[in-house]
């Protein structure tokens, strides 16, 4: 089970610099993430995401190559590959994975104009050391599926200082 974890920041460059911080760990095999998207509020109002995997490009990509194949077959290779350029382009773009666009889009909402949003889907990760790698990084939490202990912690480990040791009794 995955854990759904969206923080605030200033700026989109900020949210940027976190998500490329994660996905570094996740090199490390620290924590593995389903999905990274950053909503930005444009000053119109509007909420753009930006999405890790675009789907459209993808399935242009797939369509391109199967329709260039299959027009072989016919003799037809060039209106082949535009047809599944335009087929798979579109099934690419009605395609979603990972945290659902209408959810993020009525968060970013709440943001303010040039602010981001940062939409982690966590499926599993190492809490101390993830914790202290984004320790002092700033942003506010506004939604996420952690118990209270964990997002006590991230909290903490956000604005700067490391979550508070239990003194041992005597």
């Amino acid at each position: 089970m995955a854990d759904l974890v969206v923080i605030a920041f200033p700026t989109e460059e900020k949210a940027e610099e976190v998500r490329q911080r994660l996905l570094a760990l996740q090199k490390e095999y620290l924590i593995e993430l389903g999905d990274a998207v950053i909503a930005v509020k444009r000053p119109d109002g509007h909420v753009k995401l930006n999405q890790l995997v675009n789907t459209t490009a993808i399935g242009a990509a797939s369509g391109t190559f199967w329709g260039a194949l299959i027009g072989l077959i016919f003799m037809m290779p060039l209106v082949g590959a535009a047809i599944g350029a335009a087929s798979g382009a579109l099934s690419g773009a009605l395609s979603d994975v990972g945290i659902d666009d209408k959810f993020m889009k009525n968060i970013g909402e709440s943001l303010q104009p040039g602010n981001a949003a940062l939409f982690v889907l966590v499926r599993k990760f190492t809490a101390d050391k993830v914790l202290k790698d984004l320790e002092g990084v700033g942003g506010t939490v506004l939604r996420t599926s952690f118990n209270d202990e964990q997002e006590k912690a991230l909290r903490e480990a956000l604005a700067g200082h490391a979550a508070a040791a239990t003194p041992p009794t005597a």
